[in-house]
């Protein structure tokens, strides 16, 4: 792992820290990119605890700036620091750092998409770009969000502090997201390699502490489920020479087998509490794609009509497609777009290329393939629709 691994690894643990250290966003951050600033000048080979090392120089560097501060309250933050012992005692029910931080970034005093926009950049150490694509919109937004949230925590002095168990619940919705969304972007990353491991295995670590530490919440048991069925795929998701390839043309001798047997335990515990919900439907649909030799997409069609009702999103609209042009055929999942509207994703418009080459419209089905290359952000995707375009010939 190169210093570049590390950031990508370690940024969102190293910044929770820090944050509950210092009790303040910006300077927890600022420490923290100061603290690689400094691995990059010393570093010739990685230290034998990369992350803890960047912990113990960010905190010397915000003791330095506390130093050269005169106000009494950069005083009183530098004499908490000096005094701050390296382990300090666990409270409340929420025992790990990030998982802690995911939920006192999602206070209710913050609007939903601030709450999960700031956390996505903090814990998981995503860019603005990044963030803005799972959104989608555009990156002015998304980084407005982020400023105005920060101000929100520090104009209202809200708490770096634990919720009380009887909280927890309130703010679960917007801590499925960021993790939601934290393991997508791992999954099909913005830009650069087109999975990113770490991301994945931090959502589904994060995912696990939830879940333990909330067993009866369907929801969460869900998004675990939803996770892991996921990621047990991810194997055969590239080809040799690293393509993508598509779910119909994977090798599911590769699929993680362990995995799929925890999943759909997982969605076995879900239906037996009947209280379904997006993340479980969702799990449910993946359950139905890693069991068996084949999907039976009768059954995805009719999980994906019942998800529509609990969750009516384009995006959702647009998964549902597919799973009718395996059921009826690409005419009538053509019909099923009209209306769609994603400004800016790629898959809605490589989707409806598909489906017109099905239906043998060459010409369209190419206007749509350049609508989507123009949009992708992945080489890899781009590479792979470059590809379906160019077999048209036309």
């Amino acid at each position: 792992m190169d210093l570049d691994g590390v950031y990508r690894a370690e940024y969102g643990r190293c910044v929770a820290t820090l944050v509950r250290l210092l009790g303040d966003i910006n300077l927890a951050e600022e420490a923290v990119q100061d603290a690689f600033a400094v691995a990059l000048e010393k570093w010739d080979s990685l230290p034998p605890n990369p992350g803890a090392w960047i912990v113990t120089t960010a905190r010397n560097r915000a003791i330095d700036r506390l130093r050269r501060e005169s106000t009494r309250e950069a005083r009183h933050a530098q004499a908490l620091l000096l005094h701050q012992p390296d382990e300090p005692e666990e409270v409340g029910p929420v025992r790990d750092d990030q998982l802690r931080l995911i939920f006192t970034c999602c206070h209710p005093a913050l609007s939903p998409d601030a709450r999960t926009a700031l956390t996505l950049r903090l814990l998981a150490g995503l860019e603005v770009p990044e963030i803005a694509r799972a959104y989608l919109v555009p990156e002015p937004t998304i980084a407005q969000r982020i400023v105005r949230a920060k101000k929100k925590i520090r104009d209202a002095g809200i708490p770096y502090r634990v919720p009380a168990a009887e909280e927890l619940p309130d703010r679960l919705a917007p801590v499925l997201t960021v993790l939601y969304l934290m393991f997508n972007e791992g999954y099909a990353a913005t830009a650069g390699p087109l999975i990113r491991t770490d991301l994945c295995a931090e959502a589904i670590r994060l995912a696990r502490e939830l879940a333990a530490l909330m067993p009866d919440e369907p929801e969460v048991l869900g998004l675990l489920a939803l996770l892991l069925l996921t990621e047990a795929r991810r194997p055969a998701r590239l080809g040799r020479d690293g393509e993508l390839v598509l779910l119909p043309a994977q090798d599911r001798s590769l699929w993680n087998r362990a995995l799929i047997a925890e999943g759909h335990a997982l969605v076995r515990r879900c239906l037996r509490r009947n209280r379904p919900g997006p993340y479980q439907i969702q799990a449910a649909i993946n359950a139905v794609h890693t069991d068996g030799d084949a999907t039976d997409w009768s059954q995805v069609l009719v999980l994906y009509d019942q998800l529509q009702v609990v969750l009516p999103t384009p995006i959702v609209a647009l998964n549902r497609a597919v799973a009718v042009a395996e059921v009826h055929g690409p005419a009538l999942a053509l019909a099923a777009l009209e209306g769609v509207d994603l400004p800016g994703y790629h898959l809605l418009p490589a989707t409806r290329a598909d489906f017109l080459v099905r239906l043998g419209r060459d010409a369209e089905a190419a206007a749509a393939y350049d609508e989507a290359i123009a949009l992708a952000g992945n080489e890899t995707e781009r590479a792979f629709l470059t590809a379906r375009r160019a077999a048209l010939g036309t």
